[in-house]
């Protein structure tokens, strides 16, 4: 089943915090999102933990990095590729198969993930 292209995309997007990473950076006009920024959205997560989720994504296409290194430290900036924002339509597709027939959540219902300002938490 390796070679399975679901089992190889569950293995990039089923990862713990991946969905919280990606729900976080899609939301809001800001298009740039700082790693202090991200850690302070998703409440939980460990610094370690956010540092290799980024990485992964990254590596996979689905968000970019920009390093900032005019000021000191260098500041990190990430932000969702073309690929990224296409699989957000997918999350969005799942949330509303999930509303119609799993959950009944009248706040989630009335928001478009962009611009909901509820923080994501993992259990």
């Amino acid at each position: 089943m390796k070679d399975c292209t679901i089992y190889k995309t569950m293995d990039i997007i089923g990862k713990r915090w991946t969905l919280c990473i990606l729900l976080e950076l899609y939301k809001g006009d800001n298009n740039e999102k700082q790693f202090n920024e991200l850690k302070g959205m998703i409440k939980g997560i460990t610094p370690k933990m956010l540092s290799t989720r980024l990485k992964e994504l990254e590596e996979q296409g689905i968000i970019r990095k920009r390093v900032d290194s005019t000021a000191l430290p260098a500041r990190s900036f990430y932000s969702m590729t073309e690929s990224g924002i296409d699989f957000i339509r997918i999350i969005q597709d799942i949330k509303k198969w999930a509303l119609t027939w799993q959950f009944d959540n009248p706040k989630c219902k009335m928001s478009e993930c962009k611009y909901c300002t509820n923080t994501v938490t993992s259990k």
